[in-house]
């Protein structure tokens, strides 16, 4: 009988652990889809551009970092683990591109800007640096065997690409323990809008994963230099860390934009429903049902339900009882309600008693003198009114009793 790898122990069990790096590429893709109108739209903004390009590297590490892109690249130049330092340049390229992120981030105020400015030069001239020394010390280094997989501990110590190894991985490492400290500070910032302080925490998740991706890789090599094998820690444990960092950045970008969206569909939707009352109530006097439109977007279908409404009440405003109002509105707050919410019930009482009279027809005579600007403007409170026929009731049954009596009874 084969036994399981965890039963061998936790070495076999993390040896054979693996995560797809398209499945990170997918969701970095996605989250560059949905920024890339912004960054488009407002190009001038360097925190967008920030934005985008830290997206747009982490989609190449993870598309040109891939085993199976990894040995397309050798073959095509016909260079031996060529593939090797394009991928540590685009590393080092993301490491830089998250530095940029949090300088426009923390620094992008205007009385900020030449600091700023400092910033994004120092950033960008030393990581371009250390990119170039990535392909001077590649082009120094004997390399002819291919790892797919294992190229760091495989030449761990080989004569400058020791170095290159090194080099990326401290980069790496620096950008991103910076990175993950600044992040997880603006986490407890107050006045955060909540879905960003969201996306906050997985970015924050996401750049402290990171760091397991460097410690991994940094243990595998030095247990290299010590004559000790833990390859598994390079070939399994590394490349699965940044895969879930990877996707926790990407989900940090998108949570705030796609919470906010379903956020505000969601309180469309609310509204819809909560005027579906006070619409159901105006039928009779509208003449028949509210246009139904199935393939329109939710802003419309709540314009057209307000529009049904606020026309539906404004003829119907001429036949309401000022008085009824009046009375119904003492009630309410006679029985404990508040007074926005007593104002709503007495209008709902008044608009249920011109309702159930039948007299609004356009051959009825009104009085002409009613005040529609409460009805027009807060319909939802209306609306909201007559989800409770109980209290309604109360209301109509206290204004019903003459002020004489209430007050001989009280």
């Amino acid at each position: 009988m084969t036994s399981s790898p965890l039963a061998a122990g936790p070495a076999a069990f993390l040896t054979g652990l693996y995560i797809s790096f398209w499945l990170p590429g997918l969701v970095l893709t996605a989250a560059l889809v949905i920024k890339l109108p912004s960054i488009l739209r407002l190009w001038r903004d360097p925190l967008l551009r920030a934005v985008g390009g830290l997206l747009l590297f982490a989609c190449a590490v993870f598309a040109f970092a891939a085993p199976p892109t990894i040995a397309w690249t050798n073959r095509v130049t016909g260079v031996p683990n060529i593939a090797a330092p394009l991928v540590y340049s685009l590393i080092t390229a993301l490491s830089a591109s998250w530095l940029l992120l949090v300088v426009h981030w923390r620094n992008g105020h205007t009385d900020r800007r030449e600091q700023t400015r400092r910033a994004t030069r120092w950033v960008v001239s030393v990581y371009a640096a250390v990119v170039v020394a990535l392909w001077v010390l590649f082009a120094l280094a004997d390399v002819p065997v291919e790892q797919v997989r294992n190229l760091d501990t495989y030449y761990a110590s080989t004569p400058f690409m020791r170095e290159e190894i090194l080099l990326y991985l401290l980069a790496h490492t620096a950008a991103c323990a910076i990175t993950t400290r600044l992040v997880w500070n603006w986490i407890r910032t107050d006045g955060l809008d909540a879905w960003l302080r969201w996306g906050l925490r997985f970015l924050g998740i996401g750049f402290a994963t990171n760091l397991l991706f460097s410690a991994a890789k940094f243990t595998a090599v030095a247990a290299r230099w010590t004559g000790h094998d833990l390859d598994w820690l390079n070939t399994n444990i590394a490349p699965s860390a940044a895969c879930i960092a990877a996707t926790f950045v990407a989900t940090g970008f998108i949570v705030p934009h796609a919470g906010q969206y379903f956020h505000d569909r969601w309180l469309l939707r609310r509204r819809h429903r909560s005027l579906k009352p006070l619409a159901r109530l105006l039928r009779t006097v509208a003449g028949g049902r509210e246009p139904l439109a199935l393939r329109a977007t939710a802003e419309m279908r709540l314009i057209r339900r307000e529009t049904y409404i606020r026309d539906a009440l404004l003829p119907l405003s001429r036949f309401l009882d000022e008085d009824l109002r009046g009375r119904a509105h003492d009630a309410a707050l006679a029985l404990g309600h508040e007074p926005g919410r007593a104002q709503a019930l007495a209008a709902a009482v008044t608009v249920l008693e011109a309702v159930e009279s039948g007299r609004h027809g356009p051959d009825d005579d009104g009085t002409g003198e009613t005040d529609a600007s409460y009805l027009l403007q807060e319909i939802q409170a209306l609306s909201e009114a007559l989800r409770h026929p109980e209290e309604i009731t109360a209301v109509r049954a206290r204004a019903a009793v003459p002020a004489e009596s209430m007050s001989t009874h009280e």
